[in-house]
């Protein structure tokens, strides 16, 4: 079972960009996203800071965050990524199954995915993890690579919005408004 600091404050930094990024779009009306707090249980804390400093997580999450953008119900995991090949054990199976059913549903689902190396930024639908989480589970590759990601999803950074997510997620519908229409 994981503890309150066996990770410490990984993607800390991914998390406070997308954060800000949240709290800009807020403001402008464009979406309303919000970090899901995973629950813990403390089990110490300091008596002088009173602060905790060991804690179990209660359950699994499921994703980072949730909301919805220009009415369209969305959640999202961040990731980081320090190569350019992104392990699959990164990402959990109860978060691919708690993406798979949120798209059931007419949502979007998606990660965020920051390859530190080379200081950038994607979007990744769930249809394309879904695909390399198919891949592994035939016996393929445990894992994808940055040259696999989807340039067109490539999240810009402005000085308005630290990490303009939306402009990928954007991009990704209306590819796949396109793909609909051409099937028809």
């Amino acid at each position: 079972m994981g503890t309150w600091n066996s990770r410490g404050l990984r993607g800390s930094l991914l998390e406070e960009l997308i954060n800000h990024s949240n709290e800009v779009y807020r403001t402008q009306g464009l979406a309303l996203v919000q970090k899901i707090p995973t629950p813990i249980t403390p089990v110490e804390m300091s008596k002088n800071h009173r602060c905790i400093t060991l804690a179990y997580f209660e359950k699994q999450s499921t994703v980072d965050y949730i909301g919805v953008v220009q009415g369209i119900p969305v959640c999202f995991d961040a990731k980081e990524c320090a190569s350019d090949t992104f392990p699959l054990a990164n990402i959990h199976e109860h978060q691919l199954a708690f993406m798979r059913a949120f798209e059931q549903q007419r949502g979007i689902s998606f990660l965020l995915i920051s390859f530190t190396v080379r200081e950038e930024h994607y979007l990744l639908p769930y249809e394309e993890l879904g695909c390399y989480a198919a891949r592994m589970a035939a016996g393929g590759r445990k894992s994808f690579t940055y040259a696999e990601m989807n340039r067109q999803f490539r999240i810009r950074e402005t000085a308005a919005v630290p990490l303009h997510y939306l402009e990928a997620l954007d991009q990704y519908l209306q590819m796949r408004e396109d793909r609909e229409r051409n099937e028809l």
